[in-house]
């Protein structure tokens, strides 16, 4: 039997009240913990993309895909946890930093790509776009000198080459503009 590992799943989803929760309440009735979910709109009017990250084995997986089919909401589903992709997370951090320490923590950032985004007497917040392990690595260096407060996205992914996004949206059924229902 395999091992649970971190699971990445991008779903399409129609735009509309409730989904987010039910997506939410299906995982927690399957005691699964979500490690980290994004949505947004996509450039489908009416449709919305989920990227879901969690930790399954591979009969979890397929479980979990094929739960998130079954609801009525879902458009198209897929475990992209071993497909060629990018994947991006943003994170603001605000972290202490007076007239002594700000050049010492700005060249920290300028190490990670980060930058600068307010500064105040006392602290500075940092905006950082990356994978998760460049921005765990920012974090290690920066909490010697205290960080007051941070925030994440969750991870967003999109698998590299132009046919598998072609592939993909050819199962999406085409929708309605009047009121969202599959024409």
């Amino acid at each position: 039997m395999d091992r649970p590992i971190l699971r990445t799943f991008i779903a399409y989803v129609e735009d509309r009240p409730g989904v987010l929760n039910r997506v939410a309440s299906l995982l927690r009735r399957r005691a699964y913990n979500i490690e980290s979910l994004s949505v947004g709109r996509t450039h489908l009017e009416g449709i919305s993309r989920l990227t879901l990250v969690l930790e399954a084995d591979e009969d979890g997986a397929r479980r979990i895909e094929a739960n998130l089919y079954k609801m009525v909401n879902t458009l198209w589903v897929r475990d992209v946890t071993h497909t060629a992709s990018v994947a991006r997370d943003l994170a603001l951090i605000k972290v202490k930093a007076d007239a002594a320490t700000r050049a010492q923590v700005l060249q920290l950032c300028e190490v990670f790509r980060a930058r600068a985004v307010d500064v105040a007497p006392e602290a500075l917040t940092i905006e950082i776009t990356g994978t998760s392990d460049k921005l765990e690595g920012l974090l290690e260096v920066l909490r010697p000198f205290g960080i007051i407060e941070m925030v994440r996205t969750g991870m967003i992914v999109m698998t590299r080459g132009a046919e598998e996004a072609e592939a993909r949206f050819d199962s999406i059924p085409a929708r309605s503009t009047e009121n969202g229902a599959a024409g």
